[in-house]
């Protein structure tokens, strides 16, 4: 069952504070196919695809997609339409 392979987005906690520089799973980030706003720590994440899958946990709509190629890490936003941090 496809719920069996999901995990929520505080497993991807680590790789987003690298890459932002700080704690991220607190944010809110807004989908942009469906305009739901979680958490980033509310998102779906998919750990057994070629690359980390996140994904709406309203719609189920690609967020972004994280893979490794040897040292190299590439983030690609795909429908999340924006991030937002207080000051």
């Amino acid at each position: 069952m496809i719920e069996d392979r999901r995990v929520d987005g505080n497993a991807i906690g680590g790789l987003l504070a690298d890459w932002f520089g700080r704690e991220m799973t607190g944010e809110i980030g807004c989908c942009g196919e469906c305009g739901v706003v979680n958490p980033l720590g509310a998102v779906l994440v998919y750990l057994d695809a070629p690359g980390q899958v996140i994904r709406c946990p309203a719609c189920s709509s690609v967020l972004m997609v994280v893979t490794t190629i040897e040292s190299t890490v590439r983030m690609s936003f795909e429908a999340l339409r924006w991030i937002q941090s207080p000051r």
